[in-house]
C-alpha cells in the first residue's frame, strides 16, 4: 500500500478480519457472507451489483477452483489500471489441505487450479509469492510466460501440482516480489 498509494481496496472472504482490520485504506470493502468485513454477502452477490473499481483486491473466500476463478475474473473487471489482484492459499502443503470438500482444519482447497488455468491467458501476468501459503499476484498485462498445459484443469490432481508446481505456479520469493513489483 505505501509503495503504490492505493486508494481503494476490496477483500473477498474476511473471516474474522485478520487482514481487513489491518488495511489502512480509506475506501475499503470487505465481503463475507458469515463474519468479518463490512458487507454480509457472497462474492457473487457483491459482483452482480458492483459498479466500483479497486486498486487492490485480495481474494481469500471459498477455496474451490470454480469459485476462485469466478472471483478472480470478476475482480479483474473491477480493477483499476495498474491494479493488483492477490489470491491467498495458492500453495497447498499436503494432499489433505487441498482436498475438496474440506475435511481438515488447515485448508487451502484447490485454489491452485484457478492459477494454473489463468496462467494460460495471454493478457494476465501471474506469479505466486512464496509467502503465507502462497499469494498469487495477478495483473492485467501481457503474459511474459504463458503456461502450456494439455491436461483438463478439472482432471488435475495434487500429484500434478506436487510434481509441477514450479512450472504451474511461477513461484517467486518475497525479495523477488519486492523488486519486480
Amino acid at each position: 500500500h505505501s509503495k503504490y498509494n492505493f486508494k481503494s481496496y476490496l477483500e473477498i472472504g474476511c473471516d474474522k478480519d485478520q487482514l481487513f482490520s489491518k488495511i489502512s485504506i480509506k475506501d475499503k470493502i470487505g465481503v463475507d457472507p458469515y463474519s468479518g468485513g463490512n458487507l454480509k454477502k457472497t462474492s457473487d452477490e457483491f459482483f452482480n451489483d458492483n459498479k466500483l473499481k479497486f486498486d487492490c483486491v485480495f481474494i481469500d473466500g471459498l477455496h474451490i477452483y470454480n469459485q476462485v476463478k469466478n472471483d478472480i475474473l470478476n475482480s479483474l473487471k473491477s480493477l483499476n489500471n495498474n491494479g493488483f489482484v492477490l489470491v491467498h492459499d495458492c500453495l497447498p502443503s499436503t494432499l489433505s489441505s487441498q482436498a475438496v470438500p474440506r475435511y481438515k482444519m488447515v485448508w487451502h482447497g484447490d485454489v491452485w487450479k484457478a492459477i494454473v488455468d489463468l496462467r494460460r491467458d495471454d493478457n494476465l501476468e501471474i506469479f505466486t509469492c512464496l509467502a503465507d501459503s502462497g499469494i498469487a499476484i495477478i495483473q492485467k498485462k501481457k503474459n511474459s510466460h504463458i503456461l502450456k498445459i494439455d491436461k483438463n484443469i478439472n482432471k488435475l490432481k495434487f500429484k500434478d501440482f506436487y510434481l509441477n508446481y514450479k512450472e504451474y505456479m511461477r513461484p517467486i520469493t518475497v525479495e523477488e516480489f519486492k523488486s519486480k513489483f
